[in-house]
């Protein structure tokens, strides 16, 4: 089954073409420069300076010796200077990559390694972590620092404000569409994050389709997102995409917890949020939500993982915002399937994105009827080149225009498109291919059950079976007792072998930095 149309999509991309004229600079041309573009607390930064810090910031990376193709490596929370720092990049030349201020050292000296980025930018609070691994690096050479204390390296901000905006070192790279952008990388849950390699015409052509003819940004909204600015999905809806249309954008630092969701609604009255499943859980289950006041809100947006329909349920009855899941991947920078304004279909991913074409097909490549489970392949014109130094993984995913994920899906009769689980995590019960998300999606429509991932355990007999691990809703106490009524609740919702076999409570189940539930944290005893 195919679908979506890439045929005059999009009109080409001229023959000079760089990402920080595309997202930034046009707004100057329009007469925006005066417009807030940047939020955070009770500061604000305009297109325009924006626009003169960048040109400074760009200034300095070429007087630090920064060569056209080479990364640059960002590790800022979300402030005004990720901003500078990703627009400062492409105006450059250069690539940008982007890694988590929050992560250990070892991941962080990961990153440094693989990127072998000569130009880093971070935070004085990161230095403890990733200072040492600069400092013994053998291709950092300028550690740029946002704060009081460079802790020894360059202060970004002295940096900045030696640089002349209007001078040579400042001006715009000659870039093209095909020339290389940026990396983003993978969610890493089948081992290290690989880089997936994109050029400047990816992300303009997913703004073009995804950003502005299915979730419709317009140049009187005002962003928020929960997932930080390294995310690329986040890149996407809370940078990128707003910036296209001249709409306005809120960062805040810290964790996005349902309390500060809310705070920030409260303050500044969004009408754009970005979110993932387990905060919209959050977001429920907090004793704030009956006080807040979400009228303010248009659109909301769903990825990451797939969004559970009685989660989905209860939210709209609850708020009444509709909510539009999707799913992307760095892979191809964003969305590619989504739900659409006003079509909402509860338990589904949605309709294909215009300027993308997607089949499912059976182990063969044989594209499968509707209905019917199979692999996911997708084609458009932000597939990524390939995952940076890794050839054999690059050559069985990106095969020739098509990028082949380990998503297994099946397609209704309508053009709706729904998640059966990942080929990794798929369970063998009783001989028969199991999804663990159809068995969480199941229990999580119990009331006792806030968050659940179902993984294979051995039995007794050395047979894989599946094994919930929940973490219960207020008022719940784990036991065997609620294990009895779970497996009963489960067996009717669905197939007889299906149905988790154990359960283990926890407080909490553990995220990865975008958010999702990682399987490879759970630790199951």
């Amino acid at each position: 089954m195919t679908s979506g149309d890439l045929h005059d999509t999009l009109p080409p991309f001229p023959e000079r073409f760089n990402l920080c004229e595309y997202f930034l600079d046009h707004n100057l041309g329009a007469g925006r420069g005066d417009k807030v573009a940047l939020i955070k607390g009770d500061e604000t930064r305009t297109f325009g300076q924006l626009s003169r810090r960048v040109r400074k910031l760009a200034a300095a990376f070429r007087q630090l010796g920064l060569r056209p193709e080479e990364r640059v490596l960002i590790v800022l929370p979300d402030g005004f200077e990720f901003a500078e720092t990703w627009f400062a990049c492409l105006r450059a030349g250069g690539v940008f990559a982007m890694a988590n201020p929050l992560q250990p050292a070892e991941a962080l000296a990961h990153y440094l390694e693989y990127t072998k980025a000569r130009i880093v930018i971070t935070v004085s609070e990161s230095l403890a972590s990733l200072g040492p691994a600069a400092r013994a690096s053998e291709w950092c050479e300028s550690l740029l620092v946002v704060g009081d204390d460079a802790g020894g390296f360059l202060s970004y901000e002295e940096l900045l404000e030696a640089q002349d905006a209007d001078g040579h070192l400042a001006r715009m790279a000659s870039t093209g569409p095909d020339d290389l952008a940026g990396w983003l990388f993978t969610s890493g849950s089948t081992g290290a994050p690989k880089a997936c390699v994109h050029a400047h015409s990816d992300f303009a052509w997913a703004t073009e389709t995804y950003a502005l003819k299915v979730a419709g940004y317009r140049e009187d909204d005002l962003c928020l997102s929960v997932p930080k600015l390294f995310f690329g999905y986040a890149t996407g809806t809370n940078l990128m995409f707003p910036f296209r249309v001249g709409a306005s954008v809120v960062l805040f630092e810290g964790r996005a917890t349902a309390e500060e969701i809310f705070r920030q609604i409260e303050q500044h009255r969004p009408t754009f949020l970005t979110g993932v499943p387990t905060l919209f859980n959050n977001m429920l289950r907090s004793k704030l939500l009956d006080g807040v006041d979400l009228s303010c809100l248009r659109v909301a947006l769903s990825a990451g993982e797939a969004l559970p329909e009685a989660l989905l349920f209860e939210w709209t009855e609850r708020t009444g915002i509709e909510v539009l899941d999707g799913i992307g991947s760095a892979e191809m920078f964003h969305i590619y399937v989504s739900n659409y304004p006003g079509e909402v279909r509860p338990g589904s991913l949605g309709r294909v994105v215009p300027g993308y074409e997607v089949k499912i097909v059976d182990p063969s490549g044989e594209v499968v009827q509707p209905g019917e489970p199979g692999r996911l392949r997708v084609r458009g014109g932000s597939t990524a080149l390939c995952y940076w130094g890794d050839k054999q993984n690059s050559r069985e995913t990106f095969q020739g225009e098509w990028c082949t994920t380990s998503d297994i899906f099946r397609c209704d009769c309508d053009g709706y498109y729904y998640f059966e689980g990942r080929i990794d995590d798929l369970l063998k019960v009783s001989g028969i291919w199991v999804s663990p998300l159809e068995i969480e999606n199941a229990l999580l429509s119990h009331p006792a059950v806030r968050e659940v991932c179902v993984v294979g355990r051995e039995d007794e007999r050395s047979l894989i079976k599946p094994h919930a691990v929940v973490s219960l809703s207020e008022g719940f106490t784990g036991g065997e007792q609620l294990a009895v009524q779970l497996k009963q609740h489960a067996k009717e919702l669905l197939a007889p072998y299906k149905y988790p076999r154990s359960f283990e409570w926890r407080d909490e189940l553990p995220k990865n930095d975008r958010g999702k539930i990682d399987r490879k944290l759970l630790d199951v005893q």
